[in-house]
């Protein structure tokens, strides 16, 4: 119910309706107004007409019989002014005898100068106009409930003139005329509601466009342009206002949208340098604890001349040396992966052959593998175009490789290492994976292995001078070219792999 109401309210509050409704009220307004006019003011103005026309004939007829040359012709010029004005027209002389009269009827009432002033007595009368010559009368005649206009008057030449005018006419006049403006209220109502159909489309749409792109202005939407036309109107120039306040909110929203996302990128990059400064100084401060104790105790051996021989002197020299590198080389590398994973790192990326770059990862570590006495399987022959930044994606590449080689162990009597690439032609990729034979890694280190400093094996990394991040780098370069990247344990070892896109 409440929805119908809503409807209602809503179908009535239109524009199209409001001009409908105001237009059949206005057009009632003017039928009622001619309509009491009519009843009022009509029969009135008849009358002021009617006894105007009274007093013209009187002077007429009088002129008539001064004139004896017209004696003649006195019967038919009243019988001519008694058609023309549909007047009842009597004339009797001195002794009361007709001389004229256009209808008997008319004659029988008169009758006499006493019978006329009883019958007057006897009907309800109104003097309108009464001088020495004649008298205006609007009467009713209670006999048969007709109203009349009489002029009763005598003339210069001694006779007595009657004219009567009915008024029944002029009464229906103004019920005919009712009736009239009543139906073409109705009629005209009808046509006023095509009309306005018409014309309220025209004046409507522009003003419900207008509104449409407000509403959308309001929900910061600038896509919607009034249609601007020729017409010289105040709805027109008022759309043309509207398409310039539009284009200026569109471009200012802009310009702060910019500011805005400018300022979100400034605090963002504040944020991410103080996180980083944080981190660094955090992963800093923890790894370097060791190679500072080191150092620190070999250099104090040196001072207190702990060893006196040239040769432990010369190894505790070669020990702090040591020590520093690692400490420079772990800084070094903790700054650049510190850039990797706050996106300070722009990469170069080119079309570039990812088997050569293998060939070359195998060729620097070829010292590492025949140390350990492993076999590395790998076919050479293929030729494979990428696109990628070749200087990020070889650190990939050679982390994998050492972390195969630290981890390798002997399989049915072998070492392998396995380098393999395979094409996904649908997603337009190229996995390249790496596998060494050896112990499985625990699934509660899967995820871990590729945060800074996680150790597996808390001994490994200072024995085989390993910095604890090399997975991490993997992570950062890959998550920059948002690639799948990871582990998984096989049936006799475990192999690390990547994603590359191929060359377009």
């Amino acid at each position: 119910m409440k929805d119908i109401k809503e409807n209602i309210k809503n179908i009535l509050s239109s524009v199209k309706v409001k001009l409908f409704l105001t237009l059949s009220a206005t057009i009632l307004l003017i039928i009622v107004f001619l309509i009491i006019v009519n009843n009022f003011a009509l029969e009135n103005f008849y009358l002021y007409n009617k006894e105007k026309t009274l007093k013209t004939v009187y002077e007429t007829i009088n002129n008539y019989y001064k004139d004896p040359s017209q004696e003649s012709d006195i019967e038919t010029e009243l019988e001519k002014l008694s058609i023309k004005n549909n007047f009842d027209i009597l004339v009797k002389d001195n002794n009361g005898i007709n001389v004229y009269t256009t209808n008997k009827n008319f004659s029988s009432v008169i009758g006499s100068i006493n019978n006329i002033i009883d019958r007057f007595n006897m009907s309800s009368a109104k003097e309108l106009e009464n001088n020495e010559k004649f008298t205006i009368k609007k009467q009713t005649d209670l006999k048969n409930g007709l109203s009349y206009i009489m002029l009763s008057g005598i003339l210069d030449n001694g006779y007595f003139l009657y004219i009567r005018i009915p008024l029944t006419s002029i009464q229906d006049s103004v019920k005919i005329s009712n009736n009239f403006l009543l139906l073409m209220a109705g009629i005209t109502i009808l046509i006023a509601s095509f009309l306005v159909s018409i014309v309220s489309k025209k004046f409507t749409e522009p003003i419900l466009q207008l509104n449409n792109i407000a509403k959308k202005m309001s929900n910061l939407d600038f896509s919607y342009k009034y249609q601007e036309t020729n017409a010289k109107d105040e709805i027109n120039d008022l759309g043309k206002s509207i398409n310039i306040m539009s284009d200026k909110l569109e471009k200012t929203i802009k310009q702060l949208r910019n500011s805005n996302i400018e300022l979100e990128k400034d605090i963002e990059e504040k944020s991410k340098l103080e996180e980083m400064r944080k981190s660094f100084i955090s992963d800093v401060s923890h790894e370097l604890k060791t190679p500072i104790a080191l150092i620190q105790g070999y250099s104090e051996g040196l001072i207190e001349n702990v060893n006196t021989d040239e040769e432990n002197r010369k190894f505790y020299a070669e020990v702090i040396l040591d020590e520093t590198n690692k400490m420079d080389k772990l800084v070094k590398q903790l700054l650049e992966l510190m850039k990797l994973e706050y996106g300070k790192r722009e990469f170069k990326n080119h079309i570039f052959n990812i088997v050569e770059l293998e060939k070359e990862v195998i060729r620097k570590s070829r010292v590492m593998l025949e140390e350990k006495n492993v076999k590395i399987e790998f076919e050479e022959n293929e030729n494979i175009q990428v696109l990628a930044d070749d200087f990020y994606i070889e650190q990939v590449m050679t982390n994998y490789l050492t972390n195969a080689i630290k981890n390798v162990k002997e399989k049915d009597g072998k070492k392998i290492i396995k380098i393999s690439n395979e094409i996904d032609k649908e997603k337009n990729k190229v996995c390249i994976k790496v596998f060494n034979t050896g112990d499985k890694i625990k699934e509660e280190d899967i995820n871990r292995i590729w945060n800074r400093f996680y150790k597996a094996d808390e001994s490994r990394n200072r024995e085989d001078g390993g910095t604890g991040i090399g997975l991490a780098f993997v992570k950062a370069i890959m998550n920059n070219y948002q690639n799948k990247y990871g582990v998984q344990n096989l049936d006799n070892g475990v192999e690390f792999y990547f994603e590359l896109n191929l060359e377009k």
